[in-house]
């Protein structure tokens, strides 16, 4: 366990069992974040998503319209009516990767209120 890694479990923000509070989480290992090149300080919960995003940004000579990765619409309109299907629609690989950045970021300010609720609304600087 890295020094990163310990201190993210201390004040709660570690990913135990590879789960969150959203559902289960992909992990990208050290070593996938090794071989694709990824700087130190993009290595965390996301990077999952950066690496084939950096990987189609290198492929497409940095053209953002070409990196779309497919998720599924739930809901279809047939006649007037909507059904509930699976369809797949694209979805720009940079956004999901910024949405799981944020989502990140709300979980670390909501672990911080958490800690300055115990304190009583003190803050730590």
């Amino acid at each position: 366990m890295t020094v990163v890694e310990s201190v993210k479990d201390a004040v709660g923000l570690g990913h135990h069992g590879g789960v969150t509070e959203g559902g289960p989480k992909i992990q990208a290992t050290r070593e996938e974040m090794s071989a694709a090149r990824l700087p130190l300080a993009y290595r965390d919960s996301c990077a999952h998503l950066l690496i084939p995003l950096n990987k189609c940004r290198y492929d497409n000579y940095y053209m953002a319209w070409r990196c779309m990765v497919r998720i599924p619409n739930l809901w279809r309109e047939v006649e007037g009516d909507c059904q509930l299907v699976i369809l797949m629609r694209p979805q720009d690989e940079r956004h999901s990767y910024e949405k799981c950045q944020y989502d990140e970021f709300k979980l670390r300010v909501k672990k911080m209120d958490e800690i300055r609720a115990e304190k009583g609304g003190a803050r730590s600087n």
